[in-house]
This record gives C-alpha cells, sequence and structure tokens, in this order.
C-alpha cells in the first residue's frame, strides 16, 4: 500500500442476509428466509458494537438487500441516509468501484449492501493487504451476512483504487436459532 494521503475512510462491504427461493418469484424479488430476518439484525449490531456505523449507505434494488438494510440499520440510534442502486445489482468490480466512487468527499464511512460473487471479488480487489487472516477467510467463503471492512486515505472516494486498502476485519454476525 502506499503512504497515506488525504482522511481516513472506510468502505463496509455488506452480503444480504440469507433469502429465500419461492417458486414463479423472479430473482429480483426473492425475499430474505427466516434465517436471514434473524441474521440481518445481527449484522447490524455488529456493526454498532464495532463502532461502524456508516455515514452513508448504498445498496442494491433486489429485495432482499433492502431488506437486509431496513433490519441492520434498525438496530442503530440514528440510520445514515440511503440510496437504492439498480447498478448494485448482479454487479461486477469495475460497476461497484464505479459506484463507490461517486460517494460524496464528505461521507467517512460507507456501507455497501449487495450480492455475490461481486462484493467477494471487490473486497479481494481492493485489500492490499489485510490484518490477521482476514483475507483468507474471504477468498475461503464470502457468505449471506458477511461483513468486510476495508480502510484507506484518500482524497475523494473517487481516489480508492485497486490494491490500496487494508481489510481491517471479516466477520459473519448471525442471529438466534430457531423460529
Amino acid at each position: 500500500m502506499s503512504t497515506p494521503t488525504g482522511p481516513p475512510r472506510r468502505l463496509v462491504v455488506l452480503r444480504h442476509a440469507k433469502s429465500d427461493w419461492p417458486d414463479g418469484v423472479p430473482d429480483h424479488e426473492r425475499p430474505l428466509a427466516g434465517r436471514g430476518r434473524r441474521d440481518a439484525p445481527a449484522a447490524g449490531r455488529a456493526l454498532a458494537e464495532a463502532g461502524c456505523l456508516p455515514d452513508l449507505a448504498v445498496c442494491s434494488t433486489a429485495v432482499r438487500a433492502r431488506r437486509t438494510y431496513e433490519l441492520a440499520s434498525a438496530q442503530w440510534d440514528t440510520p445514515p441516509p440511503v440510496h437504492y442502486e439498480p447498478r448494485v445489482y448482479a454487479a461486477d468490480v469495475p460497476e461497484l468501484l464505479g459506484v463507490v466512487r461517486e460517494t460524496p468527499a464528505e461521507v467517512g464511512t460507507l456501507l455497501l449492501v449487495g450480492h455475490n460473487p461481486g462484493l467477494e471479488d471487490l473486497v479481494l480487489e481492493l485489500a492490499g493487504e489485510a490484518l490477521g487472516d482476514a483475507l483468507d477467510e474471504v477468498r475461503l467463503k464470502f457468505p449471506t451476512s458477511a461483513i468486510a471492512v476495508l480502510a484507506w486515505h484518500g482524497p475523494t472516494w473517487r481516489a480508492l483504487a485497486p490494491g490500496t486498502a487494508l481489510l481491517t476485519s471479516m466477520t459473519v454476525p448471525r442471529g438466534p436459532r430457531g423460529g
């Protein structure tokens, strides 16, 4: 990684919680499964406990991603503004990076809620270094409700480039089992 220039910034990447596969429902409209409805609030609590609350959220327009964000952000005293972005659905790394680079300069922590394989690929592309085994964990699996936190310094979000971020954590919060 290069020498830090600009203020510290964090990109928090959250994969949507476990979704259901009802017959006849288009992929974009798939709801969360029971496990997803339990895990999404756990993801919100994990972000709050880690002191990693966003200033802005950008979320896929898919039902499962929107519901994940709604349930996670309901765990925070003051949820940030959210932008539901159709380009995040089924996006690859260049598309996701393009969306992230549009973030206003005053945003210090951005939450991106979306889908695999795009999110996993984005994390791997941006992480020049990682703390502990975080990079190996992402390479192994980036399951539903996974949260990756990437830290970097830059004058604007437009400066975020492959290999310039530090992957500080990778967690998979789970809600209580049953019911």
